[in-house]
């Protein structure tokens, strides 16, 4: 059978099986519409994980229900969520035992997070919108501010790799950043309509300044005393006097835009090892990503999916 006959017929198998296990919670278990459309997306979460490594779910192994289970933690999903996320994943391979299309639960042994863990807080999409209202646009380092919040979301960059961001590393046309990230491993990582259209009209700005010329090729340039590229204190104190600003309570760093970007496309549907390479974290950041999610795909989930390019357009 040539491989994109055999593709299909997988790919028929794993409807055909996720058909059952619907038909299984509804009936069966009983459970109301919201609980198994809530077991249905999170079992999508996982198959797109595994069809990525190239393996149908009954193929998967405890390694890989491990890595997946690692990869929510790494992107920073909630505890809370980690746990139900998993519960359904166990519970779909308890159906599988049951209906004896696998011998082995792989999930038998998959440990929930502890729901008292610490992680970093999220921000709403509004709550992002009300730190972006809050800034000053008729100040000489307004559109500017404005840049750093919408990049350090829409992109989800470290607070060291916005600082370090050069201009020889946009490619805003084609809608991409090149990042240099831990250990100087390079990624790209695709940017949206709405951060081009930010970085745009800073460009502006910043070609009056009097930019001294060891520091033209940085993005961020500060404005104040000595201009120079901005450095992460400077970040850190925007980004909380911003959030202060516009009334939220919960503790903010330049880090929490970063997890927010992140569990946004989860929640919106991505390819969870779309966004671990799109953060350029080390446990998968190897060169086996690249072999299944190529730059335009990439690009594709955070297009789809992120909520500032639902609202201003994929294009």
């Amino acid at each position: 059978m040539e491989k994109s006959a055999l593709d299909h017929f997988r790919q028929q198998q794993i409807q055909s099986l996720v058909r059952q296990y619907y038909t299984y919670l509804k009936l069966e278990k009983s459970f109301s519409p919201n609980t198994v459309d809530a077991y249905m997306r999170d079992l999508e979460k996982l198959l797109r994980f595994l069809n990525d490594k190239d393996l149908r779910p009954q193929e998967a192994q405890a390694r890989d229900l491990e890595e997946f289970s690692a990869g929510l933690y790494d992107i920073g999903v909630d505890a809370r969520s980690q746990a139900r996320i998993l519960s359904g994943i166990r519970a779909f391979y308890r159906f599988m035992l049951l209906e004896n299309i696998i011998q082995a639960d792989p999930a038998e042994l998959l440990q929930s997070p502890r729901i008292g863990e610490h992680l970093p807080n999220v921000l709403t999409v509004e709550e992002i919108d009300s730190m972006e209202a809050a800034i000053d646009l008729s100040k000489r380092e307004g559109q500017r501010n404005l840049a750093i919040i919408e990049v350090l979301y829409g992109c989800g960059l470290r607070v060291s790799e916005l600082c370090n961001l050069r201009m020889s590393e946009l490619f805003l046309d084609e809608g991409f950043v090149r990042i240099t990230g831990k250990g100087n491993k390079e990624r790209l990582v695709p940017i949206g309509k709405r951060g081009v259209e930010c970085l745009r009209l800073y460009f502006r700005d910043r070609n009056t300044w009097n930019i001294p010329p060891e520091y033209q090729d940085y993005v961020f340039i500060t404005v104040k005393r000595k201009t120079k590229n901005i450095g992460r204190i400077m970040v850190f104190l925007l980004v909380k006097e911003l959030a202060q600003a516009a009334g939220i309570r919960k503790e903010v760093s330049p880090h929490t835009l970063r997890h927010s970007f992140a569990t946004h496309l989860l929640e919106g549907g991505a390819n969870l090892r779309a966004i671990q390479a799109m953060l350029g974290h080390e446990s998968i950041g190897t060169t086996e990503i690249y072999t299944h999610i190529d730059r335009s795909r990439l690009k594709e989930e955070i297009l789809m999916h992120h909520p500032r390019n639902i609202q201003y357009g994929k294009h």
